[in-house]
């Protein structure tokens, strides 16, 4: 099992993304693919795309996120890569019911994030244990649930 013990940069990072350039030209890199609950975690085990086992161990001041290096050497690299979130869009009919959304959300701790008039809300769980939740704002027409890409 290889022992990771930090994260050496990010994917983005000028020096590296020229690294890592030149190893995925010869296929040298694995991926780590984690969902968010993974990336808030500092201690995990996980198994890269080419089967290699890692034992992630990180200092609590680190954070892993998408691109995130754990290794990088002349023969391959180790990069996370997070798995796609699901979100649910809504569209509040108005101001008041955008606000009353957003205030029933965060009561909920729901964690959401904004794309203009839709409030997206992340899925954690089934669809309909969120919908069942804002069941009398789409009931009475204040939201409604729309359909996006990504």
């Amino acid at each position: 099992m290889l022992r990771l013990n930090s994260i050496v940069g990010f994917a983005s990072d000028a020096a590296l993304a020229e690294a890592l350039h030149g190893l995925g030209h010869r296929g040298a890199i694995e991926y780590l693919l984690l969902d968010r609950d993974d990336t808030l975690r500092h201690r995990l085990r996980a198994v890269t795309d080419k089967g290699t086992e890692c034992a992630i161990s990180l200092a609590r001041s680190e954070r892993l996120g998408d691109g995130a290096v754990l290794l990088i050497e002349d023969e391959r690299a180790i990069v996370v890569r997070m798995k796609k979130e699901d979100w649910l869009a809504l569209q509040p009919a108005h101001a008041a019911a955008a606000l009353e959304l957003g205030y029933h959300a965060g009561n909920l701790h729901w964690r959401v994030r904004f794309d203009g008039e839709v409030l997206l809300v992340s899925r954690e769980g089934p669809e309909q244990a969120y919908l069942d939740r804002i069941q009398p704002f789409l009931d009475d027409g204040r939201v409604r649930k729309v359909e996006r890409d990504g």
